[in-house]
Protein backbone atom coordinates (compact mmCIF):
# COMPACT_ATOMS: atom_id res chain seq x y z
CA UNK A 1 0.00 0.00 0.00
CA UNK A 2 1.60 3.19 -1.14
CA UNK A 3 1.70 5.85 2.13
CA UNK A 4 -0.35 8.92 1.64
CA UNK A 5 1.85 11.68 0.84
CA UNK A 6 2.39 14.94 2.88
CA UNK A 7 1.76 17.25 0.66
CA UNK A 8 -1.26 19.17 1.22
CA UNK A 9 -1.86 22.22 -1.40
CA UNK A 10 -4.74 24.10 -2.31
CA UNK A 11 -5.12 26.17 -5.60
CA UNK A 12 -4.70 29.47 -4.25
CA UNK A 13 -0.84 28.41 -2.77
CA UNK A 14 0.30 26.97 -6.45
CA UNK A 15 -0.52 30.69 -8.08
CA UNK A 16 2.64 30.82 -10.20
CA UNK A 17 5.37 33.13 -9.80
CA UNK A 18 5.29 35.78 -12.61
CA UNK A 19 7.62 34.51 -15.20
CA UNK A 20 8.88 38.53 -16.01
CA UNK A 21 9.94 38.57 -12.42
CA UNK A 22 11.63 35.06 -12.21
CA UNK A 23 13.46 35.56 -15.87
CA UNK A 24 14.98 39.12 -14.61
CA UNK A 25 15.95 36.89 -11.35
CA UNK A 26 18.01 34.38 -13.77
CA UNK A 27 19.39 37.60 -16.02
CA UNK A 28 20.91 39.49 -12.89
CA UNK A 29 22.38 36.41 -11.73
CA UNK A 30 24.02 35.38 -14.93
CA UNK A 31 25.08 38.31 -16.58
CA UNK A 32 27.10 39.49 -13.50
CA UNK A 33 30.86 38.00 -13.15
CA UNK A 34 30.66 37.28 -17.19
CA UNK A 35 30.68 40.64 -18.39
CA UNK A 36 33.60 43.25 -17.67
CA UNK A 37 36.26 41.61 -15.19
CA UNK A 38 39.98 40.06 -15.98
CA UNK A 39 40.21 36.11 -15.69
CA UNK A 40 41.12 35.31 -12.04
CA UNK A 41 43.19 32.59 -10.18
CA UNK A 42 43.78 30.13 -10.54
CA UNK A 43 41.67 27.86 -12.38
CA UNK A 44 39.40 30.79 -14.53
CA UNK A 45 43.05 32.32 -16.16
CA UNK A 46 44.57 28.25 -16.84
CA UNK A 47 42.07 27.53 -18.72
CA UNK A 48 41.49 30.76 -20.43
CA UNK A 49 45.04 30.47 -21.47
CA UNK A 50 44.89 26.70 -22.93
CA UNK A 51 42.18 28.61 -24.53
CA UNK A 52 43.95 30.83 -26.33
CA UNK A 53 46.80 28.24 -26.94
CA UNK A 54 44.39 26.41 -29.03
CA UNK A 55 42.83 29.37 -30.58
CA UNK A 56 46.21 30.82 -31.89
CA UNK A 57 46.88 27.12 -33.23
CA UNK A 58 50.11 26.55 -30.94
CA UNK A 59 49.22 23.73 -29.15
CA UNK A 60 47.54 20.16 -30.93
CA UNK A 61 44.11 20.18 -30.17
CA UNK A 62 43.97 16.62 -28.47
CA UNK A 63 46.75 17.15 -26.28
CA UNK A 64 47.21 21.07 -25.63
CA UNK A 65 50.24 22.33 -23.51
CA UNK A 66 50.35 25.67 -21.99
CA UNK A 67 54.42 26.34 -21.13
CA UNK A 68 54.92 22.96 -21.89
CA UNK A 69 52.51 21.55 -19.38
CA UNK A 70 49.47 19.19 -20.07
CA UNK A 71 46.47 20.45 -18.10
CA UNK A 72 45.95 19.12 -14.71
CA UNK A 73 42.10 17.50 -15.72
CA UNK A 74 41.56 15.54 -18.72
CA UNK A 75 38.44 17.00 -20.29
CA UNK A 76 39.27 18.59 -23.35
CA UNK A 77 35.46 19.73 -24.22
CA UNK A 78 35.86 23.44 -22.02
CA UNK A 79 39.07 24.20 -24.30
CA UNK A 80 37.61 23.70 -27.07
CA UNK A 81 34.35 25.84 -26.66
CA UNK A 82 36.60 28.44 -25.55
CA UNK A 83 38.80 27.98 -28.19
CA UNK A 84 36.45 28.65 -31.36
CA UNK A 85 34.51 31.32 -29.22
CA UNK A 86 37.39 33.05 -29.63
CA UNK A 87 37.95 31.96 -33.33
CA UNK A 88 34.47 32.89 -34.27
CA UNK A 89 33.87 36.17 -32.45
CA UNK A 90 34.37 39.50 -34.78
CA UNK A 91 37.56 41.44 -33.76
CA UNK A 92 35.83 43.84 -31.76
CA UNK A 93 35.28 40.95 -28.94
CA UNK A 94 38.00 40.87 -26.85
CA UNK A 95 39.22 37.02 -26.13
CA UNK A 96 38.39 37.26 -22.50
CA UNK A 97 34.56 38.09 -23.31
CA UNK A 98 34.54 35.60 -26.04
CA UNK A 99 35.08 32.44 -24.16
CA UNK A 100 32.63 33.72 -21.55
CA UNK A 101 29.59 34.27 -23.95
CA UNK A 102 29.49 30.22 -24.21
CA UNK A 103 29.91 29.26 -20.52
CA UNK A 104 27.58 32.25 -19.86
CA UNK A 105 25.03 30.28 -22.08
CA UNK A 106 26.00 27.31 -19.98
CA UNK A 107 24.89 28.81 -16.83
CA UNK A 108 21.53 29.58 -18.29
CA UNK A 109 21.49 25.99 -19.46
CA UNK A 110 21.79 24.68 -15.81
CA UNK A 111 18.54 27.20 -14.71
CA UNK A 112 16.28 25.81 -17.68
CA UNK A 113 17.17 22.00 -16.96
CA UNK A 114 16.39 22.51 -13.66
CA UNK A 115 13.43 24.13 -13.81
CA UNK A 116 12.26 22.04 -16.21
CA UNK A 117 13.58 18.52 -14.51
CA UNK A 118 11.80 19.86 -11.14
CA UNK A 119 8.80 20.69 -13.05
CA UNK A 120 8.18 16.61 -14.86
CA UNK A 121 9.44 15.24 -11.08
CA UNK A 122 6.72 17.54 -9.79
CA UNK A 123 3.97 16.07 -12.23
CA UNK A 124 4.96 12.41 -11.22
CA UNK A 125 2.08 10.48 -9.41
CA UNK A 126 3.88 9.86 -6.16
CA UNK A 127 4.51 13.92 -6.07
CA UNK A 128 0.71 15.00 -5.97
CA UNK A 129 -0.72 16.55 -2.62
CA UNK A 130 -3.75 15.28 -1.53
CA UNK A 131 -6.83 15.13 -2.67
CA UNK A 132 -9.56 16.85 -0.68
CA UNK A 133 -13.25 15.39 -0.34
CA UNK A 134 -14.62 18.63 -1.37
CA UNK A 135 -12.28 19.26 -3.95
CA UNK A 136 -9.41 22.13 -3.63
CA UNK A 137 -6.35 20.71 -4.04
CA UNK A 138 -3.84 21.77 -6.41
CA UNK A 139 -4.43 20.73 -9.94
CA UNK A 140 -1.19 19.03 -11.53
CA UNK A 141 0.14 21.04 -13.92
CA UNK A 142 -0.11 24.38 -11.75
CA UNK A 143 0.92 22.58 -8.61
CA UNK A 144 4.15 21.30 -10.90
CA UNK A 145 5.26 24.84 -11.88
CA UNK A 146 5.42 26.50 -8.76
CA UNK A 147 7.04 23.36 -7.85
CA UNK A 148 9.55 24.05 -10.22
CA UNK A 149 9.81 27.71 -9.43
CA UNK A 150 11.01 26.57 -5.94
CA UNK A 151 13.17 24.50 -7.42
CA UNK A 152 14.96 27.25 -9.16
CA UNK A 153 15.15 29.91 -6.71
CA UNK A 154 16.56 27.45 -4.56
CA UNK A 155 19.43 26.63 -6.55
CA UNK A 156 20.14 30.24 -7.78
CA UNK A 157 20.33 30.77 -3.70
CA UNK A 158 22.71 28.35 -3.10
CA UNK A 159 25.79 30.37 -2.06
CA UNK A 160 28.46 27.90 -3.70
CA UNK A 161 26.86 28.22 -7.05
CA UNK A 162 27.70 31.99 -7.28
CA UNK A 163 31.62 31.91 -8.10
CA UNK A 164 32.48 28.61 -9.65
CA UNK A 165 29.18 28.90 -11.90
CA UNK A 166 31.20 32.08 -13.24
CA UNK A 167 33.97 30.33 -14.30
CA UNK A 168 35.27 29.15 -17.82
CA UNK A 169 36.53 25.82 -16.21
CA UNK A 170 35.51 22.40 -17.14
CA UNK A 171 33.05 22.47 -13.74
CA UNK A 172 31.06 24.49 -15.48
CA UNK A 173 30.68 22.01 -18.20
CA UNK A 174 29.87 18.97 -16.08
CA UNK A 175 27.23 21.20 -14.02
CA UNK A 176 25.14 22.05 -17.02
CA UNK A 177 26.18 18.16 -18.50
CA UNK A 178 24.83 16.76 -14.61
CA UNK A 179 21.73 19.35 -14.63
CA UNK A 180 20.77 18.17 -18.68
CA UNK A 181 21.23 14.32 -18.02
CA UNK A 182 19.32 15.12 -14.23
CA UNK A 183 16.38 16.91 -16.97
CA UNK A 184 16.72 14.24 -19.21
CA UNK A 185 15.54 10.82 -16.44
CA UNK A 186 12.74 13.38 -15.07
CA UNK A 187 10.96 14.18 -18.25
CA UNK A 188 11.47 10.27 -19.67
CA UNK A 189 7.87 9.33 -18.60
CA UNK A 190 6.48 12.61 -20.35
CA UNK A 191 8.14 13.32 -23.67
CA UNK A 192 10.58 11.36 -26.15
CA UNK A 193 12.60 13.62 -27.97
CA UNK A 194 14.21 16.18 -25.51
CA UNK A 195 14.79 13.76 -22.70
CA UNK A 196 16.34 11.37 -25.87
CA UNK A 197 18.77 15.05 -26.92
CA UNK A 198 19.20 15.69 -23.56
CA UNK A 199 20.65 12.50 -22.06
CA UNK A 200 23.12 12.44 -25.19
CA UNK A 201 24.63 15.44 -24.74
CA UNK A 202 24.61 15.43 -20.67
CA UNK A 203 26.27 11.81 -20.64
CA UNK A 204 28.97 12.92 -23.39
CA UNK A 205 29.42 16.28 -22.55
CA UNK A 206 30.08 15.11 -18.85
CA UNK A 207 32.77 12.35 -20.61
CA UNK A 208 34.23 15.11 -22.59
CA UNK A 209 34.45 17.30 -19.83
CA UNK A 210 36.84 15.13 -17.61
CA UNK A 211 33.96 13.41 -15.81
CA UNK A 212 33.67 9.70 -17.70
CA UNK A 213 33.25 8.10 -14.04
CA UNK A 214 30.41 10.67 -12.91
CA UNK A 215 28.66 9.79 -15.63
CA UNK A 216 28.57 6.29 -15.79
CA UNK A 217 27.28 6.13 -11.85
CA UNK A 218 24.65 9.18 -13.38
CA UNK A 219 23.32 6.94 -15.89
CA UNK A 220 23.67 3.40 -13.90
CA UNK A 221 21.45 4.98 -10.67
CA UNK A 222 19.14 6.63 -13.56
CA UNK A 223 18.17 2.84 -14.82
CA UNK A 224 17.78 1.57 -11.54
CA UNK A 225 15.62 4.86 -11.17
CA UNK A 226 13.17 4.15 -14.53
CA UNK A 227 12.97 0.48 -13.43
CA UNK A 228 12.19 0.75 -10.35
CA UNK A 229 9.68 3.71 -10.19
CA UNK A 230 7.53 4.18 -12.82
CA UNK A 231 6.79 7.78 -13.75
CA UNK A 232 3.46 7.29 -15.46
CA UNK A 233 0.84 5.68 -16.51
CA UNK A 234 1.84 5.46 -20.07
CA UNK A 235 5.02 3.41 -18.67
CA UNK A 236 7.82 2.75 -21.88
CA UNK A 237 10.45 1.89 -18.90
CA UNK A 238 12.50 -0.96 -20.53
CA UNK A 239 12.57 1.24 -23.94
CA UNK A 240 14.31 3.79 -21.96
CA UNK A 241 16.49 1.50 -19.62
CA UNK A 242 18.13 0.08 -22.67
CA UNK A 243 18.51 3.68 -24.09
CA UNK A 244 20.34 4.91 -20.65
CA UNK A 245 22.24 1.21 -21.29
CA UNK A 246 23.55 1.93 -25.16
CA UNK A 247 24.61 5.56 -23.94
CA UNK A 248 26.25 4.21 -21.22
CA UNK A 249 28.69 1.97 -23.33
CA UNK A 250 28.87 4.74 -26.05
CA UNK A 251 30.38 7.00 -22.75
CA UNK A 252 32.36 4.12 -21.61
CA UNK A 253 34.25 3.55 -25.25
CA UNK A 254 34.61 7.27 -25.52
CA UNK A 255 36.32 7.34 -22.43
CA UNK A 256 38.72 4.55 -23.08
CA UNK A 257 39.41 5.73 -26.65
CA UNK A 258 40.39 9.33 -25.52
CA UNK A 259 42.21 7.83 -22.68
CA UNK A 260 39.77 9.85 -20.25
CA UNK A 261 39.88 7.08 -17.15
CA UNK A 262 41.37 8.11 -14.24
CA UNK A 263 42.08 6.61 -10.38
CA UNK A 264 40.79 10.15 -8.26
CA UNK A 265 39.77 8.49 -4.64
CA UNK A 266 41.92 10.02 -1.81
CA UNK A 267 41.94 8.20 1.02
CA UNK A 268 40.63 8.45 4.49
CA UNK A 269 44.42 7.90 5.72
CA UNK A 270 46.17 10.49 3.43
CA UNK A 271 46.56 14.32 3.69
CA UNK A 272 44.34 15.25 1.08
CA UNK A 273 41.70 15.61 2.85
CA UNK A 274 40.83 17.88 6.21
CA UNK A 275 37.31 16.39 7.94
CA UNK A 276 36.61 19.88 9.74
CA UNK A 277 37.03 21.79 6.01
CA UNK A 278 34.55 19.76 4.07
CA UNK A 279 32.24 19.84 7.30
CA UNK A 280 32.54 23.43 6.86
CA UNK A 281 32.28 23.26 2.90
CA UNK A 282 29.21 20.97 3.18
CA UNK A 283 27.74 23.39 5.65
CA UNK A 284 27.82 26.45 3.20
CA UNK A 285 28.14 25.44 0.12
CA UNK A 286 24.43 24.36 0.04
CA UNK A 287 22.48 26.34 1.93
CA UNK A 288 19.85 26.72 1.90
CA UNK A 289 19.07 24.23 -0.08
CA UNK A 290 20.46 21.25 1.66
CA UNK A 291 18.19 21.83 5.14
CA UNK A 292 15.44 22.15 3.00
CA UNK A 293 16.44 18.83 1.50
CA UNK A 294 16.94 16.96 4.47
CA UNK A 295 13.26 18.02 5.55
CA UNK A 296 12.03 16.85 2.03
CA UNK A 297 13.88 13.22 3.53
CA UNK A 298 12.33 13.61 6.58
CA UNK A 299 8.68 14.31 5.60
CA UNK A 300 8.73 12.11 2.63
CA UNK A 301 10.52 9.35 4.48
CA UNK A 302 7.73 6.82 3.81
CA UNK A 303 7.12 7.16 0.50
CA UNK A 304 11.25 6.52 -0.81
CA UNK A 305 11.03 3.13 -0.45
CA UNK A 306 7.84 1.89 -0.93
CA UNK A 307 6.22 0.15 -4.12
CA UNK A 308 6.05 1.89 -6.69
CA UNK A 309 9.13 4.31 -6.03
CA UNK A 310 8.59 7.75 -6.61
CA UNK A 311 11.13 8.92 -8.47
CA UNK A 312 10.72 12.58 -7.30
CA UNK A 313 12.68 11.74 -4.35
CA UNK A 314 14.79 8.69 -5.83
CA UNK A 315 16.01 10.79 -8.42
CA UNK A 316 17.22 13.77 -7.27
CA UNK A 317 18.42 11.39 -4.22
CA UNK A 318 21.15 9.63 -5.81
CA UNK A 319 22.70 12.23 -8.01
CA UNK A 320 22.97 14.17 -4.71
CA UNK A 321 24.50 11.32 -3.04
CA UNK A 322 27.20 10.53 -6.26
CA UNK A 323 28.20 14.33 -5.89
CA UNK A 324 28.48 13.89 -2.02
CA UNK A 325 30.33 10.91 -2.47
CA UNK A 326 32.85 12.42 -4.80
CA UNK A 327 33.10 15.21 -2.65
CA UNK A 328 34.28 13.08 0.45
CA UNK A 329 36.68 11.04 -1.72
CA UNK A 330 37.88 13.37 -4.35
CA UNK A 331 39.77 16.54 -5.13
CA UNK A 332 38.92 19.53 -5.81
CA UNK A 333 36.15 19.00 -3.03
CA UNK A 334 33.96 21.95 -3.77
CA UNK A 335 33.98 21.19 -7.17
CA UNK A 336 32.49 18.00 -6.98
CA UNK A 337 29.58 19.21 -4.55
CA UNK A 338 28.82 21.86 -7.31
CA UNK A 339 27.29 19.27 -9.52
CA UNK A 340 24.56 17.83 -6.87
CA UNK A 341 23.38 21.30 -6.49
CA UNK A 342 20.22 20.92 -8.98
CA UNK A 343 19.36 17.69 -7.58
CA UNK A 344 19.84 19.32 -4.31
CA UNK A 345 17.76 22.14 -4.75
CA UNK A 346 15.16 19.46 -6.54
CA UNK A 347 14.59 18.05 -3.08
CA UNK A 348 14.85 20.99 -1.90
CA UNK A 349 11.86 22.22 -3.27
CA UNK A 350 9.53 19.21 -2.27
CA UNK A 351 9.97 20.47 0.91
CA UNK A 352 8.11 23.68 0.46
CA UNK A 353 4.49 21.87 0.60
CA UNK A 354 4.89 20.59 4.17
CA UNK A 355 6.68 23.73 5.47
CA UNK A 356 5.03 25.14 8.62
CA UNK A 357 4.41 28.87 8.81
CA UNK A 358 6.84 29.89 11.75
CA UNK A 359 9.63 27.92 9.71
CA UNK A 360 9.01 29.54 6.43
CA UNK A 361 8.80 33.03 8.62
CA UNK A 362 12.11 31.79 10.05
CA UNK A 363 14.31 31.64 6.71
CA UNK A 364 12.51 34.52 5.66
CA UNK A 365 14.09 36.81 8.71
CA UNK A 366 17.00 35.44 8.61
CA UNK A 367 17.35 36.05 5.01
CA UNK A 368 16.62 39.22 5.47
CA UNK A 369 18.93 39.84 8.03
CA UNK A 370 21.44 38.47 6.47
CA UNK A 371 21.76 39.86 2.80
CA UNK A 372 20.22 43.07 3.87
CA UNK A 373 23.44 43.02 6.32
CA UNK A 374 25.78 42.08 3.35
CA UNK A 375 24.79 44.82 1.17
CA UNK A 376 24.80 47.41 3.57
CA UNK A 377 28.47 46.22 4.29
CA UNK A 378 29.17 45.88 0.45
CA UNK A 379 28.01 50.05 -0.04
CA UNK A 380 29.50 51.26 3.19
CA UNK A 381 33.03 49.47 2.04
CA UNK A 382 32.43 50.73 -1.73
CA UNK A 383 31.71 54.46 -0.27
CA UNK A 384 34.55 54.24 2.00
CA UNK A 385 36.96 53.22 -1.03
CA UNK A 386 35.27 56.39 -3.11
CA UNK A 387 35.10 58.93 -0.26
CA UNK A 388 37.52 58.09 2.57
CA UNK A 389 34.68 57.40 4.87
CA UNK A 390 34.59 56.21 7.07
CA UNK A 391 37.99 55.81 7.48
CA UNK A 392 38.58 52.70 9.22
CA UNK A 393 37.00 50.23 6.15
CA UNK A 394 39.18 52.55 3.72
CA UNK A 395 42.21 51.80 6.06
CA UNK A 396 41.55 47.93 5.77
CA UNK A 397 40.83 48.34 2.17
CA UNK A 398 44.29 50.00 1.52
CA UNK A 399 45.88 47.32 4.24
CA UNK A 400 44.68 44.49 2.43
CA UNK A 401 45.28 45.61 -0.97
CA UNK A 402 48.16 47.90 -0.84
CA UNK A 403 48.75 50.10 -4.07
CA UNK A 404 44.97 49.27 -5.73
CA UNK A 405 43.34 52.72 -6.84
CA UNK A 406 39.32 53.00 -6.61
CA UNK A 407 37.83 53.44 -9.89
CA UNK A 408 33.78 55.09 -10.24
CA UNK A 409 32.15 53.60 -12.70
CA UNK A 410 28.93 55.53 -13.07
CA UNK A 411 26.88 52.41 -15.13
CA UNK A 412 27.90 50.37 -11.97
CA UNK A 413 26.69 52.73 -9.89
CA UNK A 414 23.24 52.84 -11.23
CA UNK A 415 22.79 48.90 -11.80
CA UNK A 416 23.78 48.72 -7.96
CA UNK A 417 21.17 51.17 -6.78
CA UNK A 418 18.62 49.65 -9.26
CA UNK A 419 19.42 46.39 -7.58
CA UNK A 420 19.48 47.31 -3.90
CA UNK A 421 15.87 49.53 -4.66
CA UNK A 422 14.08 46.07 -6.15
CA UNK A 423 15.62 44.19 -2.75
CA UNK A 424 13.64 46.86 -0.80
CA UNK A 425 10.76 46.49 -2.67
CA UNK A 426 10.88 42.57 -2.27
CA UNK A 427 11.12 42.73 1.31
CA UNK A 428 8.11 45.01 1.45
CA UNK A 429 6.10 42.77 -0.98
CA UNK A 430 7.10 39.79 1.15
CA UNK A 431 6.21 41.86 4.43
CA UNK A 432 3.11 43.43 3.59
CA UNK A 433 1.02 40.62 4.15
CA UNK A 434 0.82 36.58 4.13
CA UNK A 435 1.88 35.24 0.88
CA UNK A 436 -0.19 32.10 0.06
CA UNK A 437 2.20 30.29 -2.97
CA UNK A 438 4.60 27.40 -1.48
CA UNK A 439 7.27 28.39 -3.34
CA UNK A 440 7.33 31.89 -1.14
CA UNK A 441 9.77 31.21 1.16
CA UNK A 442 12.60 30.99 -1.51
CA UNK A 443 12.09 34.46 -3.16
CA UNK A 444 14.00 35.87 -0.59
CA UNK A 445 17.15 33.81 0.13
CA UNK A 446 17.19 33.71 -4.13
CA UNK A 447 17.21 37.17 -4.34
CA UNK A 448 19.32 38.15 -1.61
CA UNK A 449 22.06 35.86 -3.01
CA UNK A 450 21.72 37.52 -6.48
CA UNK A 451 21.67 40.84 -5.08
CA UNK A 452 25.21 40.38 -3.24
CA UNK A 453 26.46 38.52 -6.33
CA UNK A 454 25.66 41.39 -8.63
CA UNK A 455 26.74 43.77 -5.75
CA UNK A 456 29.94 42.31 -5.58
CA UNK A 457 30.59 41.94 -9.54
CA UNK A 458 29.54 45.84 -9.83
CA UNK A 459 30.44 48.14 -6.86
CA UNK A 460 33.58 45.90 -5.92
CA UNK A 461 34.71 44.28 -9.20
CA UNK A 462 37.52 46.74 -9.70
CA UNK A 463 39.08 45.90 -6.24
CA UNK A 464 37.68 42.35 -6.56
CA UNK A 465 40.15 42.01 -9.85
CA UNK A 466 43.09 43.82 -8.32
CA UNK A 467 43.10 41.09 -5.45
CA UNK A 468 42.15 37.70 -7.70
CA UNK A 469 43.75 38.05 -10.77
CA UNK A 470 47.79 38.38 -12.03
CA UNK A 471 47.06 41.72 -13.60
CA UNK A 472 48.85 43.90 -11.44
CA UNK A 473 51.49 41.63 -10.61
CA UNK A 474 52.20 40.91 -14.36
CA UNK A 475 52.39 44.86 -14.95
CA UNK A 476 54.87 45.08 -12.52
CA UNK A 477 56.77 42.30 -14.23
CA UNK A 478 56.59 44.85 -17.24
CA UNK A 479 57.64 47.65 -15.74
CA UNK A 480 60.81 45.52 -15.11
CA UNK A 481 61.64 44.06 -18.19
CA UNK A 482 60.57 46.81 -20.38
CA UNK A 483 57.43 46.04 -23.25
CA UNK A 484 59.67 44.08 -25.50
CA UNK A 485 62.14 41.71 -23.47
CA UNK A 486 62.45 39.29 -26.25
CA UNK A 487 62.25 35.93 -25.01
CA UNK A 488 62.06 35.65 -21.43
CA UNK A 489 63.23 31.90 -20.09
CA UNK A 490 61.01 30.55 -16.63
CA UNK A 491 61.44 28.65 -13.81
CA UNK A 492 58.44 26.90 -11.41
CA UNK A 493 56.04 28.97 -13.05
CA UNK A 494 52.43 27.30 -12.25
CA UNK A 495 50.01 27.10 -15.28
CA UNK A 496 47.89 30.22 -14.09
CA UNK A 497 51.09 32.41 -14.03
CA UNK A 498 51.92 31.25 -17.13
CA UNK A 499 48.47 31.71 -18.96
CA UNK A 500 48.31 35.39 -17.37
CA UNK A 501 52.21 36.51 -17.99
CA UNK A 502 51.14 35.66 -21.43
CA UNK A 503 47.83 37.22 -21.70
CA UNK A 504 48.22 39.82 -19.37
CA UNK A 505 52.25 40.97 -20.57
CA UNK A 506 51.99 39.70 -23.90
CA UNK A 507 55.54 37.78 -23.11
CA UNK A 508 56.67 35.30 -25.44
CA UNK A 509 57.89 32.48 -22.49
CA UNK A 510 60.54 29.47 -22.96
CA UNK A 511 61.01 26.96 -20.26
CA UNK A 512 64.84 26.71 -18.78
CA UNK A 513 67.08 24.50 -20.78
CA UNK A 514 65.13 25.08 -23.68
CA UNK A 515 66.83 28.28 -25.34
CA UNK A 516 69.83 29.64 -23.88
CA UNK A 517 69.78 33.23 -26.01
CA UNK A 518 66.92 34.88 -23.29
CA UNK A 519 68.12 38.27 -22.09
CA UNK A 520 65.58 37.63 -19.14
CA UNK A 521 64.42 34.94 -16.79
CA UNK A 522 61.21 34.57 -14.32
CA UNK A 523 61.09 32.43 -11.77
CA UNK A 524 58.89 31.42 -8.80
CA UNK A 525 59.91 32.16 -5.60
CA UNK A 526 59.80 28.80 -3.72
CA UNK A 527 61.02 27.04 -7.16
CA UNK A 528 64.98 29.04 -6.29
CA UNK A 529 67.54 28.24 -6.62
CA UNK A 530 67.21 26.32 -9.64
CA UNK A 531 68.60 22.72 -10.06
CA UNK A 532 72.07 22.73 -12.86
CA UNK A 533 70.49 20.78 -14.93
CA UNK A 534 68.03 23.58 -15.88
CA UNK A 535 69.70 26.71 -15.42
CA UNK A 536 73.21 27.99 -14.24
CA UNK A 537 72.30 30.32 -11.20
CA UNK A 538 75.81 31.76 -11.74
CA UNK A 539 75.12 33.23 -14.70
CA UNK A 540 71.66 35.59 -13.71
CA UNK A 541 71.42 38.49 -11.91
CA UNK A 542 68.57 39.26 -9.73
CA UNK A 543 66.96 42.32 -10.85
CA UNK A 544 63.58 42.11 -9.05
CA UNK A 545 61.16 40.78 -6.85
CA UNK A 546 57.43 41.27 -7.49
CA UNK A 547 54.60 40.21 -5.23
CA UNK A 548 51.00 39.81 -5.78
CA UNK A 549 49.57 42.70 -3.80
CA UNK A 550 47.01 40.62 -2.17
CA UNK A 551 49.40 37.31 -1.36
CA UNK A 552 52.68 37.80 0.46
CA UNK A 553 53.48 34.04 -0.14
CA UNK A 554 53.34 34.59 -4.18
CA UNK A 555 56.22 36.15 -5.36
CA UNK A 556 58.29 36.21 -9.23
CA UNK A 557 61.85 36.29 -9.33
CA UNK A 558 62.92 38.67 -12.07
CA UNK A 559 66.53 37.83 -13.19
CA UNK A 560 68.73 39.36 -16.43
CA UNK A 561 71.33 37.71 -18.04
CA UNK A 562 74.97 38.76 -16.41
CA UNK A 563 76.77 41.43 -18.69
CA UNK A 564 73.54 42.13 -20.63
CA UNK A 565 73.62 45.54 -21.50
CA UNK A 566 71.46 47.98 -19.13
Amino acid sequence: MTPPTPAIVTQNAVSPLPRWALILLCIAYVVPGFIGRDPWKSADVTAFGYMLELAHGRTPWFSPLLGGMAPETEGLLPYWLGAWAIQIAPAWISAELAVRLPFAGLLAITLIATWYAVYYLARSPGAQPVAFAFGGEANAPDYARAIADGGLLALIACLGLAQLSHEVTSYLVQLSCTALTFFAVAAMPHRTVAPAVALVAGMVGLTLAGAPTLATLLGAGSIAVVVYAPGSHSDQRLRWALFLVAVGVIVALLAWSLDLWRWRIVGADTNGKEWQSLARLLLWFGWPAWPLALWTLWRWRQQIFSRPGHRHLLLPLWFSAVSIAATLTTLPADRSLLLGLPAMAALAAFALPTLRRSVGALIDWFTLLFFTASALAIWVIWIAMQTGFPAKPAANVAKLAPGFVPEFSALALVVALAATIAWGSLVWWRASRDRAPIWKSLVLPASGAALGWLLLMTLWLPLLDFARSYAPQVRSVIAVVGPEPGCVQTVGLSRAQVAALQYHGALTLERAGLQDECEWLLADIASWPASERMVAAAFWELKATIARPTDKNDHLLVFRRAGSAR
